[in-house]
């Protein structure tokens, strides 16, 4: 297959690039930089552009056999007002782009990148892919994101809205942030603790979206994460006996929001989202439990 991948060559999308090149796919990528030098092979293509613009990138959508769509400011940052216009244009200006290049009658699988903040601040609550929308800005920036997409059912195409968590892999993402914090004696649980923590390994991430585009039942929304959620406070337990630090000093959720903000607010809401989708047909996550999550990324006996 030709598979196009906006985002490409990010944390996530790199790591995805080069596991379809090793199975034999050819890959057309999309990155904002001229040139890129993390890739090379012969069946990598590099596409410089900005996605939120139409151009000459969308000629490549029309010859793709599926179509991954990665692309997004991250949302690890201060959500300053002008921030958080760059980070709604940059997905729902690139995914509106992507929906417009893609054929008429192109029947094709179009995975295109939500997050589990769609259903908002939920405390307990155990959340499916049948949940409703949460009220605030993460969900319903999400939300609108996934209505992009499902825009290109009209045209035959398959669409999956997959609801990311807290994707944790090595060397980048918000486990290279942890990491630091704890390395600085400076790691500990966010506000009680007591928010539940959505999160999925790289790989599990990567073999799930193969999973649904090689899978024709598999549509709509999908939850991409462990089936084992666990407390904010257990996590950070975890990860702190790992790399043998202290992570019993709680950050106060005051400090949290004084320094970050409306994304302070985001870090210490809770989701105890489930795959049930991803269960339900037959996918197996390499990594479900946290603690042999953490030890694979960071080391550790």
């Amino acid at each position: 297959m030709k598979i196009f991948i906006t985002g490409g060559t990010g944390f996530v999308g790199t790591y995805l690039s080069n596991f379809l090149l090793n199975r034999g796919h050819r890959v057309a990528a999309t990155g904002t930089h001229p040139t890129q030098t993390r890739i090379n092979h012969e069946n990598f293509q590099y596409v410089s552009a900005d996605t939120t613009r139409a151009g000459e990138w969308q000629q490549e959508v029309k010859e793709a056999d599926a179509v991954v769509n990665l692309a997004g400011r991250t949302i690890f940052k201060r959500w300053t007002e002008s921030y958080k216009k760059l980070m709604y244009d940059s997905r729902i200006l690139t995914t509106r782009n992507l929906v417009a290049a893609i054929p008429e009658g192109a029947a094709i699988p179009f995975c295109s990148t939500s997050a589990v903040g769609y259903y908002g601040d939920r405390e307990d609550e155990i959340l499916t892919e049948n949940e409703p929308q949460g009220n605030d800005f993460l969900s319903k920036l999400c939300g609108e994101w996934e209505q992009e997409a499902f825009r290109a059912q009209t045209k035959g195409v398959r669409v999956i809205a997959a609801r990311f968590g807290i994707v944790l892999g090595k060397n980048g993402g918000a486990m290279k942030k942890m990491i630091s914090a704890f390395n600085f004696f400076v790691g500990g649980p966010l506000g009680n603790g007591m928010q539940w923590f959505p999160w999925i390994h790289l790989d599990d991430l990567i073999s799930a979206i193969m999973f649904v585009i090689e899978n024709p039942d598999i549509s709509g929304a999908v939850n991409f994460c462990s089936p084992n959620s666990v407390r904010n406070k257990d996590f950070a337990k975890i990860l702190g006996e790992i790399l043998n630090r202290p992570s019993f000093m709680p950050v106060p959720a005051f400090m949290i929001r004084l320094a970050m903000g409306e994304f302070g607010s985001a870090l210490l809401s809770s989701q105890r989202a489930v795959p049930e989708k991803l269960l339900r047909h037959g996918f197996t996550f390499r990594y479900p439990d946290i603690e042999d999550a953490i030890r694979d990324i960071v080391g550790g006996k």
